[in-house]
């Protein structure tokens, strides 16, 4: 048996970490083995990447570093546990994947997409999702969650203007029409279990 890659995109405060865990609790129910992970992160070299990208106090960090550290995060998680899960045949749900660097750092942080997909083409070789769910949250709604949840961590992005949020918002959905097969758009400002019904559906639609 194959495993399945899917992938979980949105802005900050979309929602994707609830929505997965909905979406693992279904497909477990039904008979399948389900591992989530994250990114950055996901394991221990990932996760000590993931505090110095991510860290507050690392204002003066450069867009380029920003993006090779996502980069080489990737590397390892994908190496170390996505593969071997895939290959064991397990469904991975992954919050965050290629797409985050994509948007963040290559139309964000104006790197251009075509640089940073390069860096990423190093990094992952031949490996993509075999499908991407976009939790489609407006930004000015997922930064009202971000600061009114208590104990949520804040991080370095979650400081950064509404205009860079703005600008990932646009790149997701640019990088819906230019990836449509790969690419599904759920609407993430509906009650949380339905957002994960449209996800199951759609991970239905592949397995």
């Amino acid at each position: 048996m194959k495993g399945r890659f899917i992938s979980f995109e949105g802005t900050e405060g979309s929602g994707k970490t609830s929505v997965i865990k909905e979406v693992q609790k279904y497909f477990q129910n039904q008979g399948y083995t389900v591992l989530i992970t994250r990114e950055p992160g996901g394991i221990k070299i990932s996760e000590k990447i993931r505090d110095i990208i991510l860290d507050v106090d690392h204002i003066e960090m450069d867009a380029r570093t920003e993006a090779l550290l996502f980069a080489a995060s990737r590397r390892q998680h994908l190496i170390e546990k996505v593969i071997p899960a895939l290959k064991e045949g397990k469904i991975v749900l992954c919050d965050r994947f290629v797409d985050s660097s994509l948007v963040y750092q290559g139309i964000a942080r104006n790197l251009g997409l075509e640089e940073v997909y390069s860096i990423n083409k190093f990094a992952i070789e031949s490996t993509l999702p075999d499908l991407t769910i976009f939790v489609d949250v407006r930004p000015e709604v997922g930064l009202k969650r971000v600061f009114n949840t208590p104990n949520r961590e804040i991080n370095r992005l979650d400081l950064e203007k509404l205009k860079f949020h703005q600008k990932i918002y646009q790149g997701y959905l640019d990088l819906i029409t230019k990836y449509p097969k790969r690419i599904k758009k759920v609407n993430g400002e509906q009650p949380i279990l339905d957002v994960a019904d449209e996800a199951i559906n759609l991970i239905k639609s592949i397995i």
